[in-house]
């Protein structure tokens, strides 16, 4: 609204101007000045309103044969309304009008002065078409980030199901091998290890139930999962065979739900890599509070198979891309004493 107001303002002083320098015969122009300043002013809402007044105005003034009295600040009231009416209106019935309304002042132009034809077709016709050029181009660059949004929202969503899938199967997997082991060599089976393969089951259900409802635009009826409830992740990975300890460093601070959460799936991939590439194994859960945010560690110490590299890398990246989301970064490789570690950190802001 405000450049509106300059832009009325700019043209009703540029029109006053000339009026006064030049003058014009007549006592009617005062009138058809206002007439456009307030068109000018609502061109946003009227575009074809102000292009149909300023290409009959410029009709009936250049018209064969009549005395020609067109002004500057007409001839800038049509380029005005000529770039409007495109911008707004390139496609459509809409635009089928403002462009039969340029092409006739144009013809009628080109009538006047029939010496100049580039000069009579330049006015009305190359406004209207480099606003109908920005309309598409606008809106080719909004498709574009319609779509670069729904691709980050895709990843997004991969990430997550991915993190909550593997982690849950892969635990589901390990523990029904050693059911079927222990069945194997006639040895009985521990119910507490049935039990934690359920739960297992019933908490990736829950979860994915929790995603697809979100998609859906449901909303959760759970809060989502994050640091406070590693314990309960910890536990669940020592069931699976993995001697896990945790150290906690600093007062804890609370963050925000999405990097909670992104804190807890860093932890959770991590732990989950150490299972499907090095097996039942000692890990060391680091949870540090400092004043540049929160630091995460998940170092092992080696097991039977060669470490993270040996996988496809996905849950790296995917641990990457959750920490620079919130502005921190993440780290990860081989330990000089054996084994592998993650290093995350996550800003306190986030």
């Amino acid at each position: 609204m405000r450049v509106d107001l300059a832009v009325t303002a700019g043209f009703v002083a540029f029109a006053l101007t000339e009026e006064a320098v030049v003058g014009m015969p007549g006592a009617w122009w005062p009138f058809a000045l206002a007439v456009f300043a307030a068109l000018v002013a609502l061109r946003r809402r009227a575009p074809l309103a102000g292009l149909v007044a300023s290409c009959v105005h410029a009709n009936a003034l250049l018209y064969p044969g009549g005395v020609v009295t067109y002004r500057l600040w007409q001839l800038a009231a049509m380029i005005i309304f000529a770039f409007t009416a495109g911008r707004m209106h390139p496609s459509g019935w809409r635009k089928w009008i403002g462009l039969g309304l340029v092409l006739a002042t144009a013809v009628t132009f080109w009538s006047v002065d029939p010496d100049d034809p580039m000069g009579a077709f330049f006015f009305p016709l190359t406004p209207w078409g480099l606003g109908a050029a920005l309309a598409v181009q606008q809106r080719r660059a909004a498709d574009r980030r319609a779509r670069e949004a729904v691709l980050d929202e895709r990843g997004r969503i991969a990430r997550e199901l991915h993190d909550m899938v593997a982690h849950s199967v892969t635990v589901m997997v390990i523990q029904a091998g050693v059911v079927r082991r222990r069945l194997d060599a006639g040895l009985p089976v521990d119910g507490e290890l049935l039990r934690s393969i359920e739960a297992s089951g019933r908490d990736a259900v829950g979860e994915l139930r929790r995603t697809l409802g979100l998609l859906r635009g449901e909303g959760a009826a759970d809060p989502p999962v994050g640091l406070e409830r590693l314990d309960d992740l910890l536990a669940q990975m020592r069931e699976a065979g993995l001697a896990v300890t945790l150290r906690r460093e600093g007062e804890p601070v609370a963050l925000a739900p999405a990097a909670d959460l992104s804190a807890y799936r860093i932890v959770q991939e991590a732990l989950t890599n150490v299972l499907k590439h090095a097996g039942p194994t000692a890990v060391t859960v680091g949870v540090r509070y400092a004043p540049d945010g929160v630091h995460l560690t998940v170092a092992d110490d080696g097991g039977r198979a060669g470490g993270p590299a040996a996988g496809t890398g996905q849950g790296l990246i995917g641990m990457r891309e959750r920490a620079a989301l919130f502005g921190g970064d993440l780290t990860a490789g081989p330990r000089a004493g054996g084994g592998f570690a993650v290093h995350a950190r996550l800003p306190v802001a986030a």
